[in-house]
């Protein structure tokens, strides 16, 4: 899911568990297809009759999905001077995100604010600090589940929006299969870094009880789980570790909690299609107005 938790972040061997899960879910391409489809017009609209642009990252993980959104920013508003501010607990990611930098055309040119700490140590350092830097453009992608309060959290990242800026959230999709499992086993999977668990719906009634004007927009995407359901598979058994949050997902869990999420991941978040076990893992783009 996220590439941010509140004491170790992503780091070592959970870092390769991490990008496994990219390689099979194709989640970056999901959410690439969604940023491709909606920023270049937000962009142009944020950029307009603006000398300058600033983007803040939080949660950023390596960095795949930010050097697009940078470069398309780029695009939009050529000429324009961008700097980016960068927030990502993890220090190795940070690292793959400064490489991934240093390897995309045209980014030389934005100076980077590297920041490597949770999104809640950041929020006490710029408040400690007094002035707050603006943002004409605010993401969040898969990382509002590690953070304590979602409504303060939210109050506090829209407080950073420039006029006519936008805060971009992505997080799993409500009623999806990360929202079924998470919540119908959260006394079992909410134990860790993740406590309470958080789908779109959570930040849609967060975002009206605040007040604040937003857009949503789906994003489907679905992934072979069929492995799963192969206890000699061992990539299904690293597919369940990671979505269970788990680091061994047979060990963790009694043979009974383990029989009942492999058949809520059958039955209840997933399709069969042409005898292959497809989870339904849609998220959701909520766009919240400056």
């Amino acid at each position: 899911m996220a590439a941010e938790t509140k004491q170790s972040c992503y780091e070592g061997s959970s870092v390769s568990s991490f990008q496994f899960y990219l390689e099979r879910s194709g989640e970056h391409e999901a959410i690439l297809r969604c940023v491709r489809d909606v920023l270049p017009r937000e962009f142009k609209r944020t950029g307009a009759d603006k000398s300058s642009l600033d983007v803040l990252g939080v949660g950023s993980g390596g960095g795949q999905v930010d050097v697009q959104m940078l470069t398309m920013l780029q695009s939009t508003n050529p000429g324009v001077p961008i700097t980016a501010d960068i927030v990502e607990g993890s220090s190795e990611l940070s690292d793959n995100f400064r490489a991934l930098v240093e390897k995309t055309p045209n980014l030389e040119k934005i100076p980077f604010a590297w920041n490597i700490m949770h999104s809640g140590d950041y929020e006490k350092a710029v408040q400690a600090k007094g002035n707050m830097k603006k943002f004409d453009f605010i993401h969040m992608i898969q990382m509002i589940y590690y953070v304590d309060d979602l409504a303060d959290t939210i109050k506090f990242y829209h407080s950073l929006l420039k006029s006519n800026g936008r805060l971009m959230i992505i997080v799993e999709g409500e009623k999806g299969g990360w929202d079924t499992l998470w919540k119908t086993y959260q006394k079992e999977l909410c134990v860790d870094a993740i406590t309470q668990y958080r789908s779109s719906g959570e930040v849609i009634a967060c975002a009206k009880s605040l007040g604040l004007k937003y857009e949503e927009l789906p994003v489907p995407n679905q992934f072979d789980i069929t492995d799963c359901f192969d206890p000699s598979s061992q990539t299904g058994e690293r597919l369940l570790n990671f979505m269970t949050a788990k680091d061994n997902f047979y060990e963790s869990l009694t043979p009974e909690i383990r029989s009942g999420i492999l058949d809520l991941l059958r039955h209840k978040c997933s399709t069969e299609k042409d005898g292959r076990v497809m989870f339904d893992s849609k998220l959701s783009c909520i766009l919240i107005h400056a």
